[in-house]
């Protein structure tokens, strides 16, 4: 089979289309044929040599998290027949520490996340597959495991209810978009920033609310306090867009942080903090009980996942320079 590695960790030009042997499943594993893969920051990170797991003893690498497609063949035990069309849930978990037995899931002690999908098929735990119904076609599916299901449950972490307003800095990432259209499914309201209109325009017809355009905090700072004030930040920015949102939050706000795009250390007011009750909340990923439930919205009519271009395999790093570009709203897929 063919797969797209990493074989230089130099960014997109680093990836190139390689022969494997096709997977065989084991015990409790499945084989999936691989219609849509969706790439991720984190898979970027890898391929740009600025991620601690991966490392030039680990090439040719094949990334990608987020499969859709069909199952190709189902090992001793595997709860899933040839023909069912699935989506995969990443987490990997060691199912015996506290937060296995107990949950959440993606507190494991021991949580890592599966690569390997920008190939033409991937072989995966069975139990972390995510039946699809009639009305969820797999592209489509692809897009939820690790954008949506990490914005679904920061919204939950901040207890996000309907009426409250929500900052989502940067709301034009997958991340961000997710946090916008399913702040909207739970009846809140978001503002949004981003340093382009044009993408800014995008978003109002997804459910955003208020549009800032810019990056500058302190600027930020003046005309999303004009907005209101914000009941929740989802924070994937990390830098300095920890200190703005907690100045912009409401006594007893909550912001969940995610990720480092813009930072991977934050200066913050603690004064402010404990004196205004407020709360500051790191969150990775999310459950499969989560991806179960953004699978059940897509099939209701209640989300439809935003998903900017798709990339044949052959073409993967083209897609990794796409998202190196950061013109992209939505997700981006791989698809066979």
């Amino acid at each position: 089979m063919r797969a797209a590695a990493f074989t230089e960790l130099i960014g997109p030009d680093g990836v190139s289309l390689i022969e494997q042997s096709d997977p065989e499943p084991g015990p409790g594993e499945a084989t999936v044929d691989v219609d849509a893969c969706a790439i991720n920051r984190h898979d970027l990170w890898i391929l740009e040599g600025d991620s601690a797991m991966v490392d030039t003893d680990d090439l040719p690498f094949v990334s990608g998290l987020d499969v859709a497609g069909t199952v190709a063949a189902a090992g001793e035990g595997a709860d899933v027949e040839p023909g069912d069309r699935v989506v995969l849930c990443p987490n990997e978990t060691c199912g015996t520490c506290r937060f296995c037995r107990e949950g959440p899931e993606n507190q494991c002690e021991r949580f890592s996340l599966f690569h390997g999908g920008l190939a033409e098929t991937a072989r995966v735990r069975a139990d972390r597959l995510v039946s699809l119904p009639d009305g969820v076609d797999t592209a489509t599916a692809s897009a939820l495991p690790t954008a949506y299901m990490t914005a679904y449950r920061m919204l939950q972490r901040a207890q996000v209810g309907p009426g409250d307003l929500v900052f989502v800095p940067g709301a034009t990432g997958g991340v961000g978009v997710a946090s916008v259209q399913l702040a909207a499914v739970l009846g809140a309201r978001t503002v949004g920033t981003s340093s382009s209109a044009a993408k800014l325009d995008r978003l109002a017809d997804l459910s955003l609310d208020h549009a800032v355009q810019g990056t500058d905090p302190d600027e930020l700072r003046d005309a999303v306090g004009a907005v209101g004030t914000p009941d929740a930040v989802l924070n994937h920015l990390g830098g300095a867009y920890t200190e703005l949102g907690l100045t912009l939050m409401r006594r007893g706000g909550r912001m969940v942080v995610c990720g480092r795009t813009a930072g991977g250390r934050s200066e913050i007011d603690v004064p402010d903090l404990f004196l205004g009750h407020k709360r500051v909340i790191g969150s990775t990923m999310g459950t499969q009980g989560d991806l179960e439930t953004l699978v059940e919205l897509v099939a209701a009519g209640d989300l439809d996942p935003e998903v900017e271009a798709t990339y044949p395999l052959a073409a993967t790093g083209d897609a990794f320079a796409a998202m190196q570009d950061r013109e992209a709203v939505g997700k981006i897929l791989v698809t066979n």
